[in-house]
Order: structure tokens, then C-alpha cells, then sequence
């Protein structure tokens, strides 16, 4: 009953509209003194001019449009209504000169297309005011009951954008005091309304004294120096630290301020995040049957994340784990519906298994990020380590040759440079034998080389959280410990470049900036949760672990690197080995593995790589943070 009442007072509104357009549109054709004659036109035309025009209204579905939530779409239907109408009464004008019953209610030609105006005018500004009033009434329902005082940190363009947003979201519950900008040639300018008060350096002055007890960084592409700068400056003075992430809608020149979040730890990193080339990716693999293995996995499950982005033909998911594989292929179904995904459970060693899916789905691009990853667990169990990354890698690089796919991009890590690891060394092998394989094949094989990802499963991040939640210990391994960071998604992207990018034989290398002490990042860590490292939380050190080194390195001192089109992607000049005395040498490997001898293991390993050097493993320790890598 109550929808029924509304929609017929909307429609007692329009219809009065329609009326009042038509009333006005005859006044304006004739100086506000209508004719006697005209008077009579005009009452004898305006039942059925209004029916007209409102019966196409309803025919065009106008009438069941929400008023709150009109839009373009809407106002153009309305604008296609009242133009049929006023085509409508233009032929009856014309009829009017030839069929004489029709004279007495001929409309001026003048006021039918004052009319339409109004008429247009009118029904679109109800509409208008209706959504006006709808979002106001919305917006006082979720106005929080106090608003933060918030300094804004950024007066560039996207803190143009973000002050703007601001203005028209009191839901978010900020209220912007002030903007600080390290450009002084801002300070005192008005921007949106906003009051640039400062440089970054008088955050804590000017925060107490305009009131604010919250910083907003407004673009998290500022150089990360200044990131942790104004996050340090903040914690030391108890004032929050948000950051908008991820960036911003260009269109419309709207920032998206739905996902303001606390600082993260990957907004601290030494160094600002890689922008590769999305253009020569997209080129590469529009329209390519795609197969990743390990696709489950964090770097493999991120990699197939961001091929569908690149409309490939098909995709095609190999992993081992059956739930991870089940989680990866319900997320892309759900967010790529058109793209056909194909799920395979396989074994990278299984080459019976891993031929009949490269024979039934001819995959053009191979991404092989399946791998154990872990170097302590790797230490324990060397076998496993060279079965999977070395056997492994074989397997799936021999059938992308024989199937003659177009390229076949592996998985690599810096823990392969001058190994101290089995599984460092098990990386550097299955290099080897890609780039010989290489040499012979019209495949193109490259490899990708880099550090450690921030999240990943089992990494340093998730484990070092985990401990901060109980109340820690948080344990390091060694207060000089250094490593490479980066992100999961630059990760990928460089991945996928260096695909585009390799004609054969390439390893990849990026340039990852200075690496980072981990006891810093447990710091920086323990501060983010909003708590006081040694005293809240206590670190400990618990030494090295089987196979770590202090130190990675992302190239030995004999391999040199060559610059590509990218200023921070270069190339490792490594000479290849023939192809022939790797296949041989890796044949007797497997065999040393399959046999499970550890010893033996280790032994062959020295003899196969000279710059291998191993540390003596030790008995297992709980709790300890892993710096996986990705590969």
C-alpha cells in the first residue's frame, strides 16, 4: 500500500509538471497575455498533450526509476520521452492545415518546443532535487557522532582530490584541520577550502594546536623515506597514522577514499614500488592459452590473478595442493566469468600426468612458480628439495620444449647466487639447466631472480604478526640479518614483464633498492600494532639457521648485468652450459636423491657447483620466522 501511495504521488508530481510546462510554455509564446482564442487551444489541447507525454514516460520506463538514485541513464530517458512527445504534437500541428477537426486544438509551433524545454526542465530538476535530498538524508543517518580532527600530509594533486572527497563524505567521520606540504611556496594557500598550515617537519607542533589527533597521508606513492619519517613522527607523539592506498579513479577525478587504512609495513619499505610496463605484458599474452604451475600458491596464485587482467584465451591451473587449487579457481571464476579456467591437480614431477595436460591444452606461455621454498625445512629434507625444484623444473621446461609452447618463464631467487643452501643451490640448477635448454629450443626460456616477497605464505610478515598477537616473543635470527623486500603484486608484474621482454637464455635480475635489516622490520612491525618493541614486546635473537647467510646478493661478482628498456630491470650475463653434460650431470642427481641419502646429497651438490657452500644444518627450532622467498 505504501509503494502504491508513493509511486502515485510521484506520478500527481510529474503530472502536474507536465501541466505547468505547458500552462508557462503558452505565457512565454505570448508575453503573458494569452489570446481569448488560445485560451480555448489550450484547454482543449492539455489533456491531451499531458497524456502524450506521460504515457511515453511510462513507456520508457521513467515512472519506476527511484528518485534517489537518478542518474545519467535516467535523465537521457526523459530527455528521449518528451522529444518523441513534442515529434508527436509537430505532426498533429502539420495534420491541422489539412483535417479541420483538428484546428481547434492546434498548439503553436512555438510553444511546443518552449514546451519541451520546460517540460525536460522540470521533470529532470524534480528528479535532481529528489536525489539530492535522498543522499542528504542518507548521509545524516551514517555521519558519525564525532569526527576526527585530521592533518592532511600531501597538498599535491591527489591531495587536491582527497580534501574534495572529504568534503562530500562526512560518513568517513574526518574532519581535515590543515594540510602540510614540504613545498613552502604552498604554505597559507586555501586549497579545497583547506588551509596549507606547514612543511612535514612541524607535524607534531601543528597537530597540537589545531587539534588533530590523526595524520593522513594522501598518497602513498610519496617516496618511503617520508612515509616512515611521518609514521615515526606520529608514534612518537600518539598520533595515528592512515594512509590512502591503492591509488586513485582517474575518472570522474574522484579519489577513492572507501579503503583509508592504518600504515602498513609495505608503506615503509626503503624504496618506492616498481611501475612496469602493462602495455608490452598485454601484447604479449592477449589471446595466449596460459599455463601456471604452483598456481595456488602466493606467488603463483598472484601471477594468474594478474594474466586474467591481460585477456588471455584460456588459463590453465596446475597445482599439487587440492585446496589451494580450489580456492584459486573459485576466485577467478567468480571475478573472470568469461574466461575459460581449467583446474588440474598434478605433481610437477609426474611427467605422465604433467605431458597428457600439456597435450590436451597446448598452453603458449608456461609461468613455473611451483617450488619448496623454505630454506631451513629444505636443509632437513635435501632430497625433496632437488626432486621438486630440480626434477621438477626439468619436467615441466623439457615437455614446454617438446610441445613447443611460445615461452617458459621460471621462478628464481637470489638465494642462487653463491648458494649456502640446498635450496638455494637446487634454484641455481634448475637455472642452469633452463638456460641450456634454451640453447637448443625454440622456446624462449628465461628466468626471473629476486628477493623476498612481503607476505607470502610462511614468510617473515605473517609469522613475525602471529608472534606480536600473543604477546610475543618476536625472534630474529641475527641483528646484522639482511634481505631484499618486495611486494607480492611487483613480484608478478616483473614476472610477466620479463616474459614479454626475454628472447632465451635471460635471467632477469631486479634492481630491489638496499636491503633491509630484519630486526627493523620486527620494529617497525611491533610499532605499527601500536605497541613498544623491548618493552611491550620483547625480540630475541636465536641465531642462524641451517643454510641462512647474512647476507643475500642478488648477482655474484662474475656475473655481469646489462641494462634493459627498464631503468630498474637488468640482465645477468651468465655463459650457458652444454646442454648435454647438464642433462647428464642432473640424471645422476636424481638418481643420488631418489636413493635419500643426505650426505650423498650434499656431496654431489659440491661436486656439480663449485660456489656452493653449505652451513652445517642443525636440529629443528620452533617459532622462528622464515624468510621465504619466492621462489
Amino acid at each position: 500500500m505504501r509503494r502504491f501511495l508513493t509511486n502515485a504521488i510521484l506520478a500527481a508530481i510529474d503530472v502536474s509538471i507536465l501541466t505547468a510546462a505547458l500552462v508557462l510554455a503558452f505565457l512565454l509564446r505570448f508575453d503573458w497575455e494569452i489570446p481569448p482564442r488560445m485560451e480555448l487551444h489550450l484547454l482543449r489541447a492539455l489533456p491531451g498533450v499531458v497524456t502524450i507525454q506521460f504515457g511515453l514516460l511510462s513507456a520508457l520506463g521513467v515512472g519506476r526509476f527511484p528518485w534517489g538514485y537518478v542518474g545519467f541513464r535516467e535523465v537521457g530517458r526523459i530527455f528521449g520521452a518528451i522529444a518523441l512527445a513534442g515529434a508527436a504534437l509537430l505532426v498533429g500541428w502539420s495534420l491541422a492545415f489539412h483535417v479541420s477537426s483538428l484546428e481547434m486544438v492546434r498548439i503553436p509551433l512555438g510553444s511546443i518546443g518552449i514546451d519541451a524545454a520546460l517540460a525536460f526542465l522540470g521533470l529532470a530538476g524534480a528528479r535532481g532535487i529528489g536525489r539530492l535530498l535522498a543522499e542528504r538524508a542518507d548521509r545524516a543517518k551514517r555521519v558519525p557522532s564525532r569526527k576526527v580532527p585530521t592533518m592532511l600530509i600531501g597538498a599535491e594533486l591527489v591531495g587536491l582530490l582527497v580534501a574534495k572527497e572529504l568534503g562530500g563524505r562526512p560518513d568517513l567521520g574526518i574532519d581535515p584541520v590543515g594540510f602540510l606540504d614540504d613545498d613552502p611556496l604552498k604554505t597559507g594557500q586555501v586549497i579545497a577550502g583547506i588551509r596549507v598550515r606547514g612543511d612535514t617537519s612541524m607535524l607534531v607542533p601543528l597537530c597540537r594546536k589545531y587539534g588533530a589527533t590523526q595524520a593522513l597521508i594522501t598518497d602513498s606513492k610519496m617516496p618511503r623515506r617520508d612515509i616512515r619519517r611521518i609514521a615515526q613522527l606520529c608514534e612518537r607523539s600518539g598520533i595515528e597514522a592512515k594512509i590512502v592506498p591503492g591509488i586513485f579513479e582517474i575518472v570522474g577525478w574522484r579519489a577513492n577514499l572507501s579503503r583509508i587504512r592504518k600504515v602498513a609495513i609495505e608503506d615503509l619499505l626503503g624504496r618506492d614500488p616498481v611501475v612496469l610496463d602493462d602495455e608490452a605484458i598485454a601484447s604479449d599474452l592477449r589471446g595466449s592459452t596460459v599455463l601456471v604451475t604452483g598456481a595456488g600458491g602466493s606467488i603463483g596464485s598472484e601471477i594468474c590473478r594478474q594474466v586474467c587482467r591481460f585477456q588471455p584465451k584460456a588459463l590453465v591451473l596446475l597445482e599439487q595442493a587440492e585446496n589451494s587449487l580450489f580456492q584459486i579457481h573459485r576466485e577467478l571464476a567468480a571475478a573472470f566469468p568469461s574466461l575459460t579456467i581449467h583446474p588440474c591437480i598434478a605433481d610437477v614431477c609426474d611427467v605422465p600426468r604433467l605431458n597428457m595436460i600439456f597435450r590436451e591444452h597446448r598452453p603458449e606461455v608456461v609461468f613455473h612458480a611451483a617450488a619448496h621454498k623454505h630454506v631451513p625445512m629444505m636443509e632437513w629434507n635435501p632430497c625433496e628439495a632437488i626432486k621438486n625444484n630440480v626434477v621438477g623444473s626439468r619436467a615441466v621446461a623439457d615437455l614446454a620444449h617438446a610441445h613447443e609452447a611460445r615461452q617458459f618463464v621460471m621462478i628464481s631467487t637470489d638465494k642462487a647466487v653463491n648458494p649456502s643452501s640446498v635450496m638455494g643451490a637446487s634454484k641455481r640448477l634448475a637455472e642452469i639447466y633452463v638456460q641450456a635448454l634454451s640453447q637448443r629450443s625454440r622456446t624462449r626460456f628465461v628466468t626471473v631472480r629476486f628477493g623476498n616477497v612481503l607476505g607470502s605464505a610462511g614468510s617473515v610478515i605473517p609469522i613475525f604478526q602471529e608472534q606480536i598477537a600473543r604477546g610475543g616473543p618476536v625472534t630474529v635470527t641475527h641483528p646484522e640479518m639482511r634481505r631484499y623486500f618486495m611486494t607480492i603484486p611487483e613480484a608478478c608484474q616483473l614476472v610477466l614483464e620479463a616474459g614479454s621482454m626475454g628472447r632465451g637464455g635471460e635471467i632477469f635480475v631486479l634492481d630491489m633498492g638496499q636491503p633491509v635489516k630484519i630486526v627493523d622490520l620486527a620494529r617497525d612491525l611491533i610499532t605499527l600494532s601500536g605497541l613498544t618493541p623491548d618493552e611491550d614486546i620483547e625480540i630475541v635473537f636465536n641465531g642462524i639457521r641451517p643454510g641462512e647467510k647474512l647476507f643475500e646478493e642478488l648477482s655474484a661478482d662474475s656475473e655481469p648485468v646489462a641494462k634493459t628498456r627498464h631503468p630498474k630491470i637488468f640482465i645477468g650475463r651468465l655463459c650457458p652450459h652444454a646442454f648435454e653434460v647438464v642433462a647428464d650431470e642432473l640424471a645422476q642427481l636424481r638418481e643420488v636423491a631418489e636413493g635419500g641419502n643426505a650426505e650423498a646429497l650434499r656431496a654431489a651438490l659440491l661436486e656439480l657447483l663449485p660456489e656452493y657452500r653449505p652451513i652445517q644444518p642443525e636440529a629443528p627450532a620452533a617459532d622462528t620466522a622464515e624468510l621465504a622467498t619466492a621462489g
